[in-house]
């Protein structure tokens, strides 16, 4: 996929990954649509790929809403003619032990709000996404790619009942939708972060990073433009489809 002329969707692109993916494509040229839940906090991303030289324009969507999400890539296809790419990277964590008994006592458990906040925005949000950019594609004859963000934790974290779930979730709908759309010439993908030195992690105490780098191969945390140059990776290389890429520094949970 030649990057300069094309359609890009970026969704939770207000920070973090979002927007490190959206600074390394802006370097590209072509449109950028970048998609949060407050358009307002996608000033400074925008602002940053126009200036790396891309077309970029903010939105403000609920992915989990059915309607927003039509809304949504209605309006993407209405600015910019088409859709040709889509990263689905929004998400969320509500952590929790499924069961906590001390002494013999039920102290906690998950809830029900937990498992499906969760859910809504990294699994339910992934699938209309994904499936209203691909229906655009079909329409406009793009041969595009959708890119699922899972993570490493997508084979089992503790804590993370709803987060695991989901993260294999969207791996897996890779894989269905590279199956389903190639017919079409689209192509699907996923990538597994490991642990990525986002402004979440930075913000954890010197002690608590060090445990959790001590356990990387590599020994060190992933960088959010690492990421990035893998799905820059995944759009550019036209034969690349149905695979996982894990970008965790050796580390296997």
């Amino acid at each position: 996929m030649d990057l300069t002329t094309k359609t890009i969707v970026i969704t939770g692109a207000a920070r973090g990954l979002g927007a490190a993916m959206a600074q390394r494509l802006a370097a590209h040229g072509g449109n950028l649509a970048l998609v949060d839940l407050d358009a307002d906090s996608i000033t400074d991303a925008v602002a940053a790929c126009e200036s790396a030289g891309a077309t970029a324009k903010a939105y403000g969507a609920n992915v989990a809403c059915e309607d927003d999400v039509v809304a949504l890539f209605d309006q993407i296809v209405t600015d910019f003619g088409t859709v040709d790419g889509l990263i689905n990277n929004a998400g969320i964590t509500r952590d929790g032990l499924l069961l906590k008994f001390r002494d013999g006592e039920l102290i906690s458990k998950m809830t029900l709000d937990q498992w499906q906040a969760v859910i809504d925005v990294n699994l339910t949000g992934v699938f209309l996404c994904g499936r209203e950019a691909a229906q655009r594609m079909i329409e406009s004859g793009s041969k595009g790619c959708i890119i699922n963000i899972s993570s490493i934790s997508r084979a089992g974290n503790m804590g993370q009942t709803n987060y695991t779930a989901a993260k294999a979730g969207v791996q897996a709908m890779a894989v269905a939708w590279a199956k389903e759309l190639a017919r079409y010439g689209i192509r699907a993908a996923a990538i597994a972060p490991g642990f990525i030195n986002t402004e979440m992690v930075a913000g954890m105490k010197e002690a608590a990073r060090e445990k959790l780098t001590s356990g990387i191969p590599l020994r060190r945390m992933g960088e959010p433009d690492e990421i990035a140059q893998t799905v820059e990776f995944i759009l550019q290389n036209d034969y690349v489809s149905g695979r996982c890429f894990d970008i965790d520094g050796g580390l296997r949970l």
